[in-house]
């Protein structure tokens, strides 16, 4: 199973909005040195909405060939049209990826007969670990507990990313999964920074972070002392990273995370309409959350 803090990660763009591989790989290099547990390609972060199709099967096999094994490697590959999630997800797993992560589908508002329908298409057509992906604040769709326990029977369906912030929610689906002996091993990651260290206390086996794109070492360790129960020092860390967890969404993601990537050195300025850059007046409270996290600029 994997674990720990799987970063939700950018696609470096140079200032025309064009790919920038080299800062991809070296983003890489740099969670890999500073024990990131895994690279989640092509989420929402990495504007999966505005990368054409070849460009994002392109980011996939950049980012395979460049990990090379030495850490895991997620794609996203959800749609809003089930074919056309079939086919990024069978063309994930001919790249080499561990697992894939697919968003509940956006805009049409599936019933729950259809989110089950969906992703039991997409399971039963790419045998390849898949983990469901639920953030309603973004797609309008919310699928429910009883919807996501039913999919998880499903052999390859090991894991959900939780974006929806309910600590209720969260708690609820750790102990009915527990319950469950049909299910097995499914890990059910954070997909909210400012709550995930709770939601490792209660269980849970990791975050798919935003804060891990400029923070990977401090949130790494504070996975690990989480997931192992040391509430002390998981709080602490948590502390020192807090700032980041609420100012990375002042505006929407990926704004504020490639701007203080930019501010790093690590990438350059690029990011694609309708996507703009941060808004000045987000600056000085985004430097002291840099500052609070230990960041230099």
């Amino acid at each position: 199973m994997l674990t720990g803090s799987l970063v939700a990660i950018v696609t470096p763009m140079f200032e025309d909005g064009s790919l920038d591989l080299v800062s991809l790989r070296a983003l890489i290099d740099w969670h890999v040195a500073a024990g990131t547990d895994g690279i989640v390609i092509v989420g929402t972060t990495g504007e999966s909405p505005t990368v054409d199709l070849a460009e994002h099967c392109l980011l996939i096999k950049t980012t395979v060939e460049h990990v090379n094994g030495r850490i895991k490697v997620v794609a996203g590959t959800g749609a809003n049209s089930t074919s056309e999630a079939i086919e990024l997800t069978a063309k994930a797993k001919s790249l080499g990826v561990d697992a894939c992560l697919l968003v509940t589908p956006y805009y049409n508002k599936p019933s729950q007969e259809g989110l089950y329908q969906h992703f039991a298409a997409i399971a039963a057509a790419v045998d390849v670990p898949q983990i469901l992906y639920n953030v309603p604040g973004r797609t309008s769709c919310d699928m429910s507990n009883d919807t996501v326990l039913r999919l998880a029977a499903i052999h390859n369906i090991v894991g959900i990313k939780d974006a929806t912030g309910s600590i209720e929610r969260g708690t609820d689906l750790i102990l009915r999964a527990k319950q469950m002996a049909e299910i097995g091993d499914f890990a059910i990651y954070s997909g909210d920074d400012a709550t995930g260290m709770a939601l490792m206390l209660l269980g849970g086996q990791g975050v798919i972070s935003v804060t891990s794109n400029v923070a990977p070492k401090l949130m790494r360790e504070m996975c690990a002392a989480a997931m192992a129960g040391n509430v002390a020092k998981a709080c602490e860390i948590n502390a020192q990273l807090f700032g980041l967890h609420q100012k990375l969404f002042i505006e929407a993601n990926p704004i504020p995370v490639k701007w203080v990537l930019q501010q790093m050195g690590k990438i350059k300025s690029g990011i694609r309409l309708p996507m703009v850059h941060l808004s000045a007046q987000y600056h000085d409270g985004l430097h002291t959350a840099m500052r609070q996290a230990g960041i230099n600029d």
